[in-house]
């Protein structure tokens, strides 16, 4: 089939790219030229596990193409992909503008049937306000049919999530536009991917839905691994013989300094603002957002608890991706951390496998920038580890501790257990871990 995806950010790429490998040929456009001449060379702005790699292969075999002339990637595409942003407003609700500025491109240049989906995380209601400028823009009697298709992507195994998902929602009332969609994951329906079947609005609440209660877990475990604190108890323990639990299962029971990233931020904030108007009020993700932004804060308290004044204290931070795999640092917990970490006036120095330069971005010349771990470590008063990089894991302890002013980690990943710090003479402290192992 005839694909056109629009938006060239992290959805739309990772579509562009599966649906190619599926066989499909595909148009990616862009509005950002400076993007797709880079895109079309085989250059990915993002870092993602085997992405530039599937995106080169099907650039080879002619299947993908990257274009700014979104007038020619409407007019020749079958079917329409609509994934570009939907950032958050100061109220936390989403910013439609894009969604509603392609619906109008789409309609000034409908001339035979399409199928335009949703691709884009968007509240319940877009598709049919997608319906209705289409419908209000095209010429009379134009055909069409639009669908909500919400992405399930973890970032970090993105393309893993596409090629081979849990399952695929599809949001339509059209047995046209049912069909359409599935001989576009027809391969996914012979590897018997499950498929759920429903109207516009459902779809729509589905992806906001699983991404709240994702968050929630995150929450609860982490306002638990606090008492834990206080009661001698482990939290790693503690979500062990939780997630053992069939019902409740060990995934996202891991603590940390609080989620972020493109999604569970966002998502969570424009569900309170999704309910707001039908007078529901959704009590419990509204906790979970105060919750996750408290506990960004106590991990701060915690950093000057086990190291005391910080003022000329030099910190290294390790981890700047709001999680490993990934150089993405959107709503990181890090950011807030190492800026209360300046205004106490610390001298801050950083590292991260790959997110160095997006952090750049963020706090210029006012941390100090390393690529050797070790050389981030040296003359330093404490580290924190922030995000759970497996090259941390592997850290050599003793010459850590040798490299450092003070021998203190603060682990606001658990990373590693009590004892072993302790042993090698570090004052370790980590989250949630009151047992003394």
């Amino acid at each position: 089939m005839n694909i056109t995806i629009i938006g060239c950010g992290y959805v739309g790429l990772v579509t562009a790219a599966g649906l190619a490998e599926f066989g499909h040929l595909v148009t990616a456009v862009d509005i950002d030229r400076i993007k797709i001449d880079l895109l079309n060379k085989g250059k990915i702005p993002i870092y993602e596990a085997g992405l530039k790699e599937i995106v080169k292969s099907n650039l080879a075999e002619n299947r993908l193409v990257f274009t700014a002339d979104q007038k020619k990637g409407i007019k020749n595409a079958q079917v329409i992909f609509i994934a570009v942003g939907t950032p958050p407003q100061k109220d936390g609700s989403a910013d439609l503008s894009q969604v509603k500025a392609v619906a109008k491109e789409i309609a000034k240049n409908l001339d035979d049937y399409k199928v335009i989906v949703n691709k884009s995380t968007v509240p319940v209601g877009t598709g049919r306000l997608v319906q209705a400028i289409i419908s209000e823009n095209a010429v009379s009697g134009s055909d069409f049919d639009v669908v909500s298709n919400p992405e399930f992507l973890r970032e970090g195994t993105a393309l893993k999530d596409f090629l081979q998902p849990d399952r695929i929602v599809i949001g339509t009332q059209s047995l046209r536009g049912k069909t359409v969609m599935k001989a576009v994951y027809q391969k996914l329906e012979r590897d018997k991917v499950p498929f759920v079947f429903t109207n516009l609005e459902t779809a729509e609440l589905i992806k906001y839905g699983s991404n709240a209660f994702l968050a929630t877990k995150i929450a609860y475990i982490n306002e638990l691994a606090r008492l834990c604190e206080k009661v001698n108890a482990d939290v790693t323990i503690v979500a062990k013989g939780m997630g053992l639990d069939s019902r409740i299962g060990p995934k996202f029971l891991n603590v940390g300094p609080g989620y972020g990233g493109s999604c569970f931020p966002k998502d969570t904030k424009a569900l309170v603002e999704i309910a707001r108007p039908t007078g529901e009020r959704l009590s419990i993700v509204e906790a979970v957002v105060a919750a996750n932004e408290s506990q960004k804060k106590l991990m701060f308290q915690k950093i000057k608890q086990a190291v005391g004044s910080l003022k000329g204290k030099t910190i290294a931070v390790l981890g700047l991706a709001f999680k490993a795999d990934t150089d993405d640092i959107r709503e990181s917990p890090a950011i807030p951390i190492v800026k209360r970490l300046l205004n106490a006036k610390a001298v801050v120095k950083v590292n991260d496998p790959k997110a160095l330069t997006e952090a750049e971005k963020i706090f210029g010349n006012l941390v100090k920038y390393h690529d050797d771990i070790y050389e981030t470590l040296e003359g330093t008063d404490a580290v924190v580890i922030l995000t759970e990089w497996d090259i941390y894991r592997k850290l050599d302890l003793v010459k850590v501790k040798s490299l450092m002013n003070t021998p203190t980690l603060i682990d606001l990943r658990n990373i590693f257990t009590p004892n072993e710090l302790r042993k090698v003479g570090f004052l370790y402290e980590g989250v949630g871990r009151g047992a003394i192992e």
